[in-house]
């Protein structure tokens, strides 16, 4: 039964704020180049090469040196460097984007913040372009500091969906967000394609990795400025929940105390629903970045396939996001998420049994998973947009952030485990079967409907 209560007083003025609309669909735009160019193609099997540079000299596998590499005085294979480089910016950001959050609802004009925050990570990503001959800490360091400034600067983009767009309207703006995202990643990466592939000038293969990363960042920085500026008059409607004289790092200390009093004590479905999409997301997040990692050492494509499957997936992945997005107006968001969940199940599966050298079965896996990644990660955004509490968006969608795209946790970590255990990653990317299995199953417990009365909000016709 769907029905639709009234707006709560001190609800966003949405029909004035729907002009930063626009605006806001270009910081989508501008920060999937990075995610798509480095962090899902070029990234991982640069950085193991350049690790397996240091540790094995002259050796084309890292199974008798992988002792040679060490953190901390800790060994590690070079195989497993990406996944855990990953793993750490997680664990970092998890604890960074919370205290973000909480600073970000007490600013009053956000789109400077997102700013600094997006203008921080591209120079960080361009740095990558420095990483040469064995300097693998490097790639590491950049790695992580751009990937924390991401999420940053997500954690007050995707709070300005609840101030720009109204209940019933926010799985439409979230889907074409994504799948504008989707199509400019994948212009950009069509562009890298050629270059690595052609490698005009005489460039090297290492070379043009390396150009193709640096223009990653570049399009990060320029194309910020449209929603930048463009959202530049949008003023935050949020209220602090602690004393008004308090400073900005002792009141965000105390706010941030509060956050999670409050989602415990009052908000007990937000809570699974984040518990939900830990699990899930970190699953889709980790087969997004070791995609390219599979397909390079376990079944030997070369980088020019890689490159070639990964912009399929983004133009298939810009129909999908607006495909299930026309689906979720249909049946509601939460049991198309359901649903694609289901889909993930089957294609991580198929992953395992795909052939050494066979591309077909491949470029089929790779369709099938752009179809159904814009609308999973999408219409995750949009549902959980319903169940934050009125002006607290930004502290919130910390918590969402800290578990978003680029920064999956268990997942990564599950993934080097068992491929340092292995040596292979075949065994590893099975075994990300058990967060869609899990994330399902809470979800499927989460009573939505439940969760947006507890946080005050309108109750959009389908949910």
């Amino acid at each position: 039964m769907s029905y639709v209560a009234d707006a709560p007083i001190d609800a966003p003025d949405y029909r004035a704020n729907s002009r930063f609309v626009g605006s806001w669909y270009w910081y989508d735009w501008a920060n999937s180049a990075f995610v798509t160019t480095v962090g899902t193609v070029l990234y991982g099997p640069y950085i193991t090469s350049i690790a397996k540079a240091a540790a094995c000299p002259g050796q084309d596998t890292d199974l008798d040196c992988a002792t040679n590499l060490h953190v901390l005085g800790i060994p590690i294979a070079p195989g497993s460097l990406a996944p855990y480089t990953t793993t750490f910016a997680t664990i970092l950001s998890a604890i960074v984007l919370i205290f973000v959050g909480a600073i970000v609802d007490r600013m009053d004009r956000p789109a400077k913040f997102l700013g600094a925050c997006a203008w921080l990570g591209a120079a960080s990503a361009a740095g990558l372009f420095f990483v040469t001959g064995t300097r693998w800490q490097l790639g590491a360091i950049l790695m992580i500091l751009a990937t924390i400034f991401l999420g940053a600067s997500l954690v007050t983009y995707d709070s300005l969906l609840n101030q720009i767009a109204a209940p019933n309207d926010r799985d439409r703006v979230s889907s074409r967000g994504w799948a504008l995202g989707y199509l400019g990643g994948g212009l950009l990466l069509a562009v890298n394609l050629v270059l690595v592939t052609m490698k005009p000038f005489d460039l090297s293969t290492g070379m043009a990795v390396r150009i193709s990363m640096l223009s990653a960042a570049l399009w990060w920085a320029i194309f910020a400025i449209i929603p930048v500026r463009g959202m530049w008059a949008l003023r935050s409607v949020t209220k602090p929940v602690t004393a008004a004289d308090e400073g900005p790092v002792s009141g965000s200390l105390a706010q941030l105390s509060n956050t999670f009093r409050d989602l415990r004590r009052h908000h007990p479905q937000t809570m699974l629903f984040l518990l939900a999409y830990l699990f899930y997301n970190d699953g889709i997040q980790t087969v997004i970045s070791s995609s390219s990692l599979y397909g390079a050492e376990e079944l030997k494509f070369e980088q020019s396939q890689l490159i070639a499957l990964i912009l399929l997936v983004q133009f298939v992945a810009f129909g999908g996001a607006l495909l299930f997005g026309a689906v979720a107006g249909r049946v509601g968001a939460s049991k198309t998420v359901l649903c694609s969940l289901g889909l993930w199940t089957l294609i991580v599966a198929a992953a395992y049994f795909v052939p050494e050298r066979k591309f077909v079965p491949f470029l089929i896996l790779g369709i099938a998973i752009g179809i159904v990644l814009g609308g999973s990660q999408a219409l995750s955004r949009s549902l959980y947009s319903q169940l934050v509490p009125k002006n607290r968006e930004a502290e919130y969608f910390a918590l969402y952030q800290a578990m978003e795209r680029g920064t999956s946790w268990f997942g990564t970590l599950l993934f080097g485990v068992v491929y340092q255990l292995t040596h292979t990653y075949r065994l590893a990317i099975i075994a990300l079967i058990i967060f869609f299995v899990l994330g399902g199953a809470l979800l499927s417990r989460v009573d939505f409907r439940e969760g947006i009365r507890q946080a005050g909000n309108e109750q959009p016709a389908l949910v």
